[in-house]
């Protein structure tokens, strides 16, 4: 039987975190001065402080920060004191599996990797060598698991067969949608392992995929792709785009100005303050998309005092969802060193899968390694009015496609 955890616990002590929080403890830079010592627990991120990556490891990092603070307020992990130390991966996925396996080799406990499959199985890979626990906050792709990893590997995200299928019931059973028009970027596994869950899970309910475009993160040109919508004979009730920043707001972008105004529907690389404030009020409507979480009372009632706690640690409120899974994933991990009463890595993954937690990102428990560390996990679903996100709601799937 699942035992309730009691991280929330921990999430609750936030209202305990003052403006004389306690100082970083590790590097934010490309360094690394970890070295292993009897009173501290080391965990080491490899997530991506620079690159196209950024935008999703560098709040999660930030976020991580915040509850190694929040950890050490509060006695730390088994009695001891928790340091992070961060390496920049620089969104290069061999730069990712270097930097992992120095952090492990100067006495990292824990391994967080980027939040993505190509970028962060290297990480998850050093630590799966090392016998060590790897989690990444919000790689989506179905392959982030024990069945390509290694049984003690984890991803705090929903795979893409939950975001897929969200969005596709959504359209399909609550705005009545029928058909659609699907572009993938065909740059990485999670822009077209979307699309392709998508696609299994509006079909299944008799929607009608009127065709499969590609495109290819930045070539910067949509024309071959507007051209095919316009000449359909028949319009697409919306458009399915499974994208990425930079060019994903160029996508919506140009089909707006070209007088393409059915709705656009996408997943969590939509959860982007680039991407709202380049849509603006003019193009940034009828846009919905499934995330990780939502910046507000709505999403969690523990929100307030989080933001509370950020913004006195860094002088500014949270600017990114990606803050939350930062946050969580190392909650998750000390709440597992606690359950195994250790640092060791298998001990940690039983923990992890005998574990439900209740996070800042909603309820999360896994499978165990034999079926693959699949995480059983609501979407946030958002609809995007004006440039400003709009929560609807936490959504499970009805029907789940297989991964």
């Amino acid at each position: 039987m699942k035992r309730v955890a009691a991280v929330m616990a921990l999430v609750l002590m936030l209202a305990l975190v003052l403006p004389g929080c306690a100082e970083d403890t590790g590097t934010e830079g490309g360094g690394t001065d970890a070295t292993s010592s009897e009173d501290t627990i080391i965990i080491g991120s490899a997530l991506c402080q620079t690159g196209i990556q950024a935008p999703l490891d560098e709040p999660a990092l930030r976020g991580a920060q915040l509850a190694v603070d929040v950890l050490n307020e509060n006695g730390g992990i088994l009695g001891k004191q928790v340091k992070l130390v961060a390496m920049d991966g620089k969104s290069d996925p061999v730069t990712v599996g270097n930097v992992a396996k120095q952090l492990i080799d100067n006495g990292a406990a824990a391994i967080i990797a980027p939040s993505d499959f190509d970028f962060g199985g290297p990480a998850s890979q050093a630590a799966q060598d090392a016998g060590l626990v790897g989690i990444s906050p919000c790689a989506s792709s179905p392959l982030y698991g024990s069945a390509a990893l290694g049984d003690k590997q984890f991803t705090m995200s929903m795979w893409n067969t939950t975001m897929g299928a969200v969005t596709a019931e959504y359209a399909y059973n609550e705005l009545g949608y029928r058909s659609v028009y699907v572009i993938t970027d065909d740059f990485i596994d999670y822009t077209k392992s979307l699309s392709k869950y998508f696609i299994v899970a509006f079909e299944d309910l008799g929607g009608e995929v009127i065709f499969e475009d590609t495109y290819t993160q930045g070539q910067a040109d949509v024309s071959a792709q507007l051209a095919r919508i316009k000449a359909l004979d028949k319009q697409p009730d919306f458009i399915y785009v499974s994208s990425y920043m930079p060019d994903l707001s160029l996508i919506i972008r140009t089909l707006r100005e070209s007088g393409v105004t059915v709705p656009v529907v996408g997943g969590d690389s939509y959860d982007d303050p680039a991407l709202f404030e380049a849509l603006g009020a003019e193009y940034g409507s009828d846009v919905y998309f499934d995330t990780h979480g939502f910046m507000s009372d709505e999403g969690n009632p523990n929100y307030t005092e989080f933001a509370e706690a950020y913004e006195a640690k860094f002088g500014d409120a949270p600017d990114a969802l990606w803050i939350l899974p930062g946050y969580d994933a190392v909650m998750v991990l000390a709440k597992a060193m606690e359950e195994a009463g250790s640092t060791d890595g298998a001990e940690m993954a039983k923990a992890m899968e005998e574990t439900t937690f209740d996070l800042l990102t909603g309820e999360l428990d896994w499978s165990d390694a034999a079926s693959g560390h699949e995480p059983n996990k609501a979407a946030a679903l958002v609809k995007l009015t004006a440039g400003k996100p709009e929560f609807l709601g936490w959504k499970v799937p009805e029907k789940l496609p297989a991964p």
